[in-house]
């Protein structure tokens, strides 16, 4: 359809440097940007998620950064989509470009898919539940879906312990299986959307990883675990960067181990980032370094 608003997106591993191409993409654009980075909306996690500097916030209009508290009970990427939404109605009435930048896939997803709504009875009967899985292990969880829903079980990223438990939590929920409610179909946009992946090869996204933990402790990571530490059973702070650290405060892992198992952890998560992008066939990838590349494909995707 002509004259529709465009959406630009800028996606891929963490460390790889969207951060930087987003800001220079929508400068170029009188554009501003939408994190779609699940960690990063949580005002008070900061250094071990990476946030954009404070120079960098101010060299472009950014959202969705520092827009819930870790004591947010509920945050899903159905409420995400809900609210991106919400603002690009709003947005696209005065500008014609929008840029949203993260290694986030399912919050991508639900703003440019749609995300599956499923039926349900009772929001108390959800917490219940979501406490209820918080709880278990990465091999309960998959014994669990397997059990209740072979079909999806062949599917999922097993390794994915959010995956696991967002299925375990609809057919709790439900009484139905997860597979069987998935609506499994696009969402019509009234936007067009562009695609940028960025990706490296693995072992200088590794060497970049490292570099960024090693620079997010000089910038003051463990005092910022430490700040956090009371908190440290919120769902907010389940993730890598955090939790190495709160056993290394309770003498369970040596600093070093410690500091050695977020390398491992986000790197690992890096590779499961590329593996969901990988599926979508509508990216189109580039090396970081090739901006005047990415730019020009972004041009022509935008003349068309």
């Amino acid at each position: 359809m002509p004259n529709l608003p465009t959406l630009l997106v800028v996606c891929g591993p963490t460390a790889i440097g969207k951060t930087s191409l987003a800001i220079e993409i929508a400068k170029q654009y009188n554009a501003e940007i939408i994190s779609a980075d699940s960690r990063q909306f949580y005002k008070e996690m900061n250094i071990g998620t990476a946030k954009p500097t404070e120079e960098q916030l101010a060299e472009v209009p950014h959202h969705f950064i520092n827009n819930i508290s870790i004591h947010t009970k509920h945050y899903s990427a159905g409420k995400y989509e809900f609210e991106v939404l919400e603002f690009l109605e709003k947005y696209f009435q005065e500008k014609n470009i929008a840029v949203v930048v993260g290694g986030s896939g399912l919050f991508i997803n639900a703003v440019c898919s749609g995300f599956d709504k499923f039926e349900r009875e009772d929001d108390n009967q959800l917490y219940v539940t979501r406490k209820f899985l918080n709880e278990k292990s990465l091999d309960w969880l998959q014994q669990e879906v397997e059990r209740l829903d072979p079909e999806y079980f062949e599917k999922v990223d097993k390794k994915n312990p959010v995956r696991l438990k967002r299925a375990l939590e609809i057919i709790y929920t439900t009484g139905k299986k997860y597979s069987e409610q998935r609506i499994g179909k696009k969402t019509e946009r009234p936007f067009n959307i562009v695609k940028v992946g960025l990706s490296l090869p693995r072992e200088i996204l590794n060497e970049r990883i490292n570099n960024r933990v090693d620079e997010m402790f000089k910038q003051g990571l463990l005092e910022e675990v430490k700040e956090l530490y009371i908190n440290k059973k919120l769902h907010a702070l389940e993730t890598v960067g955090y939790t190495e650290l709160f056993d290394f405060i309770e003498d369970k892992i040596s600093f070093e181990d410690a500091v050695a198992l977020i390398k491992q952890n986000t790197r690992n998560y890096a590779k499961r980032q590329m593996t969901w992008f990988k599926k979508d066939d509508g990216i189109q990838w580039f090396q970081p370094e090739k901006k005047e590349e990415i730019i020009s494909y972004i041009r022509s995707q935008l003349n068309k």
